[in-house]
């Protein structure tokens, strides 16, 4: 005979252990014996970061595993995660909450996160803790890394996005949180310039003039979160975001650092350059080689990595000797073996002197050891457009023997 389910009356009253209801291979339970070490001492940690006196805060050892929950099951959204914490019975138990125990509320998350666990470096802490767990369990080697970053969407309508010599933050928009950090780093960045000492040819600070060849003004920036960069990176649309910078042990694919940056090419040069710094400096780790793809290529680098660091680059060099904007392509160049020196296609020799702005004799820049020629026939040439004749080579003597 065929049975039917009546539900007129739950009951009232249930009866179980809420240990007993969870698998015993579900990924929460797995990673619980991990993560209680891991937050030992977060409340000593956080301590500081609290009055004595008022109302007991919610417990941030329950914020910090809900965020793990969410991490680990795609829950982007806080408003979600509280909802679906609430519902499961696996995401209470390894959040150590009871059937009748409420949920916080997702504006905890957001209050905690920018203020008492940004203040403490608290994430970074635990971070580490588990990194340095993995490296007790001999899961991380440290003889060799490699480096990645992926692009993340920011939350910026790529609508309504504006060009710098458009921006008028009104005052409204210089109280949010994302503008006045960012007006902030500009009025830093700023004032490094003013105190950097004129170490170059031309006179100006050193920072201005790596920044001249290196970094580019934004074309296009968000109003309501300008730290994020425009970019059409990982063959996406055009849009607002960020780059999630990797620093990944080898042997066995253990992410030992994180930095966040804004999806741009030489910002994540940077932040491989402070993850390696880092690493080296909390976890001692210093690895022997680096592996990456072309966009970490770069001549200046790649010399940071072998001269300063001592880590051989696993790294496709960025080749740009062929070029098609105005700029002598490195076949250009003649090595002459009489005089020791490169030729320009001006006929002239490229001297170990510091760089020339203001007349067309040719020199080499020793610090970066990239030559660089001007036209002999500037003089027909309108002083904005010189900038496009300039020309670079990095190709040693050997590799130019077969040119003519």
């Amino acid at each position: 005979m065929m049975g039917r389910k009546d539900w007129d009356q739950a009951s009232l009253f249930y009866s179980f252990r809420l240990d007993d209801m969870i698998p015993k291979g579900h990924l929460l339970r797995r990673i619980d014996v991990f993560v209680t070490a891991v937050l030992g001492d977060l409340h000593k940690r956080l301590s500081p970061f609290y009055s004595e006196i008022g109302r007991p805060s919610i417990d941030p050892e329950l914020l910090i595993r809900m965020h793990l929950v969410g991490y680990c099951f795609g829950i982007r959204s806080e408003r979600k995660l509280c909802e679906e914490v609430g519902l499961h019975l696996a995401y209470r138990w390894f959040c150590r909450l009871d059937l009748d125990e409420k949920v916080p509320h997702h504006s905890t998350f957001s209050e905690n996160r920018l203020n008492r666990f940004r203040e403490s470096d608290i994430l970074r802490h635990i971070f580490e803790r588990v990194v340095m767990a993995a490296m007790a369990m001999g899961l991380v080697k440290g003889e060799g890394f490699a480096v990645d970053a992926s692009v993340m969407e920011a939350n910026a309508s790529r609508y309504h996005g504006k060009a710098p010599d458009e921006l008028d933050w009104t005052e409204k928009q210089r109280q949010k949180r994302a503008v006045a950090e960012y007006l902030a780093a500009l009025e830093a960045e700023a004032a490094a310039e003013e105190d950097a000492p004129d170490n170059g040819a031309d006179g100006r600070p050193e920072s201005k003039r790596h920044r001249r060849y290196e970094r580019q003004p934004p074309k296009v920036i968000s109003l309501s979160d300008p730290q994020s960069a425009w970019t059409a990176k990982a063959n996406k649309r055009v849009q607002f975001g960020y780059g999630l910078n990797y620093l990944i042990d080898i042997e066995n694919a253990v992410i030992v650092d994180v930095e966040a940056t804004p999806a741009r090419t030489y910002d994540e040069v940077a932040a491989t350059q402070t993850m390696l710094d880092r690493t080296e400096e909390r976890l001692d780790l210093k690895p022997k080689r680096l592996a990456a793809d072309m966009a970490y290529g770069t001549g200046k680098f790649l010399g940071w990595l072998v001269k300063e660091k001592k880590i051989t680059p696993h790294i496709p060099v960025w080749e740009k000797s062929d070029r098609q904007d105005g700029i002598f392509s490195r076949s250009d160049f003649r090595w002459d073996r009489k005089r020791g020196a490169y030729v320009c296609p001006n006929g002239k020799l490229l001297q170990p002197v510091a760089p020339c702005t203001t007349d067309a004799r040719c020199s080499t820049e020793p610090r970066s050891a990239t030559a660089m020629c001007v036209r002999s026939e500037e003089s027909a040439v309108p002083r904005p457009m010189r900038a496009r004749y300039r020309a670079t080579s990095t190709r040693t003597p050997e590799m130019l023997q077969g040119v003519k």
